[in-house]
Parts: C-alpha cells; structure tokens; sequence
C-alpha cells in the first residue's frame, strides 16, 4: 500500500513539474519572434532551458518529434543569436548543446550586437546621405524648393544622429554588462 501511495505521488509531482516546464516552454515559443526565430525553433530552445546537462540533436528529434534535418537548422538558428552553445562530453562522438539559462548574458550579447548593427549601418547611412544633401544646400543653382527641402532633411538626419549616439552608448553599455551598475540585475522591489 505504502509503494502504491509513494508512486501516487511521485507520478502527482511528475505532472506538475511536466505542467509548469510546458507552460514556460509554450511561452519562450510564442515570444521568440522578438529575436528572429519561429515558435518552433522557440520551442526547441524553451525545451533546452529545461535540460539541466547538455542534450544530443537525436535526444532532441525524439523529445520534440522533428526531422533531424529540421533539428540542425533549429540550432543553427539559436547558435546564430547565441542562446545555444555546442559543449564536449566526454565520451561521446555525437555533438551536445545546452542552452543559455542565464537570461542577463543573452540579454547583453543579442541585444548589444543587434544595436551595434544598427548604429552603425545608419550613421554611416547618415553621413552618406548628409554628403548628398550639403551638395544641394551648398548648390547656389539649385531650385530654391528643392534647397529648403535638403535642409529639412539635413536637419532632421542631424536629429537622428543625436539617437544614434545614445543608441551606440547604451549598446555599448549593454555589451560590457555595465548597464547593470545603472539599472541592476537583481532589483528587491521587483521580486514577486
């Protein structure tokens, strides 16, 4: 009697602790688009966050139930934004993952290199198109409409910059993990 309650509550807890790992890995899934992946691949990582050592592409396919084709490409894709790592296992011939649990490095590295990208694309978009629009300013020849037009946007590039340059210096923040000396990781009034 005693064996049958103990599995009882065994299978009980098992369930609860299946319920509350799906509920976040259903919600991981639906809010990866922020970072440039399908609810699938979304998936597969709310599953690796969940994996407490580091998890075979067949483990995987058996545990999601996709192609390993399939698989490869899904882990390419978190490999590409950095929330998946492929680690050594002793003993084993087969490549091994885990995925990142700590969310403050995921946060500094894929945001800090996306807003790099940005910054600097558009500065030196900025720059290019400024040049452009200083030959017409400058142009005496030029329709007066069409000088007064450049200036505007002249103008309203120079607004952007000032963006920019605070966009470049919270990335840069962001990146060297000093953003948390400003706005802490760990925050008592936030704690639920």
């Amino acid at each position: 009697m005693e064996g049958n309650q103990e599995n009882f509550n065994y299978e009980k807890n098992k369930e609860k602790i299946d319920q509350a790992e799906n509920m976040m890995i259903n919600t991981i899934s639906e809010t990866m688009d922020l970072y440039g992946v399908t609810p699938s691949v979304g998936r597969l990582y709310g599953m690796m966050y969940f994996k407490h050592q580091p998890i075979t592409l067949d483990e995987m396919k058996d545990e999601l139930g996709m192609s390993k084709p399939s698989m490869s490409t899904s882990v390419r894709k978190l490999q590409d934004i950095n929330i998946v790592q492929k680690v050594w296992q002793k003993g084993s011939r087969k490549d091994s993952f885990i995925g990142e649990k700590n969310f403050f490095n995921y946060f500094s590295q894929f945001f800090g290199m996306k807003w790099e990208r940005e910054v600097n694309m558009f500065l030196s978009s900025i720059k290019n198109a400024q040049k452009q629009l200083n030959e017409v300013i400058e142009n005496s020849e030029a329709d007066e409409t069409l000088r007064e037009r450049a200036k505007l946007d002249y103008q309203q590039l120079d607004n952007a910059k000032e963006y920019y340059h605070w966009l470049n210096h919270l990335t840069k923040l962001t990146k060297s993990g000093e953003i948390y000396n400003y706005i802490p990781a760990e925050s008592a009034d936030d704690k639920n």
